[in-house]
């Protein structure tokens, strides 16, 4: 896993450039997939599905996710608010961009499929405290192989939402993103047995 500059975000000219301008670029990463191909992006989400979801993390990742849970819960953050107070990023699809079906779902981190396309794949989520998108996108790296590669994109729910994402960016830096990285990085690694059962 390696951090990127925002460009390896904005300069590919990904569909979702046009459907998310009033969100902002929160992360850039890339994901290792030895010997990935051009065509490999279906796979690599099929791997990573089969993969399983948060109850698959290590430890501590788990453990931070049931609390934050927990404080959601308590505070009522965690409501649904797509459709209601929060405008769905499906209802700016264009007819040619179908909506997907299928996204990264997990029980306990809902996030809604937006579409997903041969090459990139957004889900969303949105609650009281942040209308967030994951944009994932199948990229050729340096070495020649093409590379997953996540973008984070939010919209924080004013002053509260700012405060709430830099709370949590120490722990997205230091045990999320690496606990999702060597996640996908092995589905990646063990997709023939994966999608075999």
């Amino acid at each position: 896993m390696a951090r990127l500059d925002a460009t390896a975000y904005t300069e590919p000219d990904w569909r979702v450039h046009e459907l998310a301008k009033d969100f902002t670029l929160e992360d850039v990463w890339s994901f290792r997939t030895p010997g990935a191909g051009p065509d490999d992006f279906p796979v690599m989400l099929a791997a990573m599905r089969a993969a399983g979801g948060i109850d698959n993390q290590p430890w501590l990742a788990k453990f931070l996710f049931a609390f934050r849970w927990k404080l959601g819960a308590l505070f009522d953050w965690d409501k649904p608010v797509l459709g209601s107070r929060v405008r769905s990023l499906r209802d700016r699809l264009p007819v040619d961009l179908p909506a997907a079906s299928a996204g990264l779902n997990d029980d306990r981190l809902p996030l809604e499929p937006v579409y997903e396309l041969e090459r990139e794949a957004v889900g969303e989520i949105a609650n009281k405290t942040v209308h967030a998108l994951m944009h994932l996108g199948w990229m050729q790296g340096d070495g020649g192989d093409f590379e997953l590669r996540m973008a984070v994109l939010v919209k924080p729910n004013g002053s509260f939402g700012r405060a709430y994402m830099a709370a949590i960016a120490p722990f997205r830096y230091l045990v999320i993103y690496p606990a999702l990285t060597r996640r996908w990085e092995q589905a990646w690694l063990d997709r023939e047995k994966l999608l075999a059962g």
